[in-house]
Parts: structure tokens; sequence; C-alpha cells
């Protein structure tokens, strides 16, 4: 019989995972020939996300395994995780907060056993404030403009991948990116699935605009130079245009002499090329941190405890 992992991040998912869980339950008895594992990886919760789950692991322990880190890393890093656990033939993932619809996975399934590596679910519209959707537009079509040219259009975080992608991902163990986007970067033809993402119901998303953003900047960084290809030309034209400039006022101080004059536009020129010079350092910082952190070996994650019923210690 086949095993089919489904990997859940959580973070103050308190009030979620009453319905969230009974919800992903249900597709055993849909999924025929196949052993369900739910891979839930508590990200540093500080609810109660981790006692309702145990409860759950309790009542269906060969079914639901959970992952404790040590601490939040981040929502990234806790998929990494429940790859480097999950055990399943493929392997789904899902939020916990049941904006995707959990029975989309049959359909999925039925193409993973065509042969299909990878089947994602894409974001054909959202129940979300207009300011959401234009945020998450505006990504997206940047990501497809400047990064990934084929990339989603609605993008996508819900999907269904075959074994040796989640061993590709395992090796590369890559941090401070956008996995869905590694993913996709892998090169497997992938079968697109279209679906409109749910309003949230329970809970406050912890999906805050500085971790919206950090997304956008690791993107950009992971998967295009185009930010150092823009940095070089704005240099290489101000190089020009300032040789030039100097190259004026030398031949007009030869011809004509130059009166002691334009202390406002030389202070305006000055504050110009100061924020011009500071904003490529930071772009170049940008990359240089993240080189740093590679070279580093830091773990994207550090797992605290492995709960798994089907073996009689806690890995």
């Amino acid at each position: 019989m086949r095993l089919f992992s489904i990997i859940i991040p959580v973070y103050y998912n308190e009030a979620n995972l009453p319905e969230t869980v009974p919800q992903l339950l249900g597709l055993a008895k849909k999924v025929e020939g196949y052993r369900l594992e739910l891979v839930f990886v508590d990200d540093g919760s500080g609810d109660r996300s981790l006692e309702i789950l145990r409860d759950f692991q309790g009542k269906y322990p060969e079914t639901v395994k959970i992952v404790k880190l040590t601490r939040n890393f981040g929502s990234m890093a806790a998929i990494q995780a429940g790859f480097s656990v999950a055990s399943g033939d493929c392997v789904g993932m899902i939020s916990a907060d049941l904006q995707d619809p959990p029975e989309l996975f049959l359909e999925m399934l039925s193409h993973w056993e065509k042969g299909t590596k990878a089947v994602f679910a894409v974001r054909q519209d959202r129940e979300e404030p207009f300011s959401q959707k234009l945020f998450s537009n505006a990504y997206y079509a940047l990501v497809r403009r400047y990064a990934i040219a084929d990339y989603p259009d609605g993008g996508f975080d819900f999907f269904l991948v075959d074994r040796q992608i989640v061993n590709e991902i395992n090796r590369i163990q890559e941090k401070n990116t956008n996995l869905m986007s590694l993913i996709y970067w892998l090169g497997f033809k992938p079968i697109m699935i279209p679906y409109v993402r749910r309003a949230r119901v329970h809970g406050k998303s912890r999906w805050t605009l500085a971790k919206k953003l950090k997304l956008f900047v690791d993107t950009f960084v992971a998967f295009t130079f185009f930010p150092l290809r823009v940095l070089s030309t704005v240099g290489f034209l101000a190089a020009m245009t300032s040789f030039g400039y100097g190259t004026f006022i030398l031949i007009y101080w030869l011809l004509f002499g130059i009166d002691v004059k334009g202390w406002v536009p030389t202070m305006l020129i000055i504050t110009f090329t100061t924020g011009l010079q500071m904003t490529m350092l930071g772009v170049l910082g940008e990359y240089l941190w993240r080189t740093l952190d590679e070279v580093r070996g830091r773990p994207s994650f550090v797992i605290d405890e492995i709960y798994d019923e089907t073996k009689q210690d806690k890995s």
C-alpha cells in the first residue's frame, strides 16, 4: 500500500485545528489504496496548538505525526522540516487555516498516479480584501517579469509532489528562499489546477507585512540577478554622466574661467549621489548577508522533538 504524506505547518492555529484535523483525517477513507500520514510541524507556536495536536494523535496514532521545532523559524523552514520527516511516496502541503480545500488532494493524486511528479493548486482568485489581492498580484507579476518567466499567475503554496522532488529539496537545503519557487525551478513539468482560495474563518493570520516583504526579497535574491544588473546599469550611467559633466566643467574653466557659484546645485548632486550609493550598498548587502548565512552552515530549522506513536520512543 502506497503512503501519502501531507505536511501542515502550524503557527498559532489553535482556533483552526479542531476543524482542520478532522477534515484532513477524513481523506483517509477517500484515498483508496493509500495509507495517510499527516505531518504537523509546530513552528514555535505559543498557544495550545501542540496540545490540541497531541490530543488528536492519541486518537489517531497511526496517522498523525508531530514535529516540534525549538522556536519559530518561519513557514518555509517549517515546510522543509516536514519534508525531512515525511515518509510518503508522494507528499502534499496545505496550510492549517482551511483556506485551501483538502478534497482537491484527490484530483492531485489522480494526476500523480498517471506519472506527473508535481501538481500545483494555482490560485485563480482569492476571497480576501482588495489590498491583499493587490499585493499578491503585484508580487507574482514581478516574479514572472524578472525572476521566473512562466511562474503561475496566482502563485501556489498548496501542492503535491513526488518523492523524487522531496529528495531533491532535502538535498539542496537552501536557506532564505521561497520553497515553492525552488520546487518550480527544479524543472519538473507540473499540472496546474485552478481554484479559488477561501476566506479565513477562524483565528488571525500571522502572515504579516514584514514576512511578506522578506519573502519578496528572498525570492528576488534567490532567483534573479536583476537587482544587481539594475545597479550596474545605473552606476554606469551615473559614471558616464559625471565624466561628461566633469569634462564640460574642465573645458569651460580653461576657456572662460568659473566664478565660485552653484552651492545649491552642488548639494543637490551630492545628496542624490549619496542616496544612490546607499541604495546600492543596501541591495548588495542583501546578497552578502545571505551568502554569509549560507557559508556559516547553520541549519534552516532545529527539531526539538518528533512525536510518532508508531514508534515506541520520541525521536
